[in-house]
């Protein structure tokens, strides 16, 4: 499985033939600026939530890649009046795609259109394939049915937030990574902004004392799993 990190919470990733992406948030991200938005491939697109930092260059990718967005019901029916391809999903469920299945996680967050209107319930998502099984948190603060996510679901990682201030800090992602049953957690929704920019020593320091193997990936490079 190969994955690409494009800055804030936004992940592409290969694996099985297949080409699917989380949360673009590219153009507007200073971090990103190296990062080419047209040269981006993506099948599908899971959005977490409607907030702009997770949906402001979903439109543009998906229409150049004829993509499917995959989403919760009220995001859908807004790419869908866009002429978008979608597939509408909500909490609890699962649906099974060519590259694997996805099943629709709860998120303890908010979520919103950057005009205010209301974005349906957030979420994250698990996502099975032959042979890896991981769970994209999208924005959220700890929450202890995290436990039978992980009783449900084999998880190889996790990509957990740890910027604080919106969402879960480093603490409590690592309380998050002991519910879950992962050793291995891929780090997102850091640096990006001011108020939730952290010290990359200390959170990895902490999160090996914790014996928690934390990547904070590079913007714009691939690494594989």
């Amino acid at each position: 499985m190969k994955i690409t990190y494009y800055g804030h919470s936004c992940f592409g990733i290969e694996n099985g033939g297949y080409k699917f992406l989380f949360d673009p948030f590219i153009s507007y991200n200073e971090l990103a600026a190296g990062v080419d938005v047209s040269a981006i491939e993506a099948e599908y697109i899971l959005l977490s939530h409607a907030h702009q930092d997770h949906t402001a260059d979903a439109e543009i990718i998906a229409r150049k890649n004829d993509s499917t967005i995959v989403a919760n019901w009220e995001i859908h029916a807004f790419y869908e009046k866009l002429g978008i391809k979608t597939h509408p999903m909500n909490l609890g469920g699962t649906w099974h795609f060519e590259f694997g299945s996805v099943t629709m996680t709860p998120a303890v967050h908010s979520s919103s259109f950057p005009d205010g209107t209301y974005g349906g319930n957030p979420g994250g998502f698990v996502v099975a394939s032959a042979d890896r099984t991981f769970y994209f948190a999208g924005d959220t603060a700890l929450f202890s049915d995290m436990q039978l996510i992980g009783n449900e679901h084999k998880l190889d990682f996790a990509f957990l937030p740890i910027g604080d201030n919106f969402t879960m800090g480093i603490r409590d992602a690592i309380k998050a990574a002991r519910l879950l049953g992962v050793k291995k957690v891929i780090a997102m929704h850091y640096d990006t902004f001011p108020n939730i920019t952290i010290n990359h020593e200390e959170v990895v320091t902490l999160a090996s004392f914790n014996e928690i193997e934390l990547i904070l990936p590079e913007v714009g490079k691939t690494f594989s799993l």
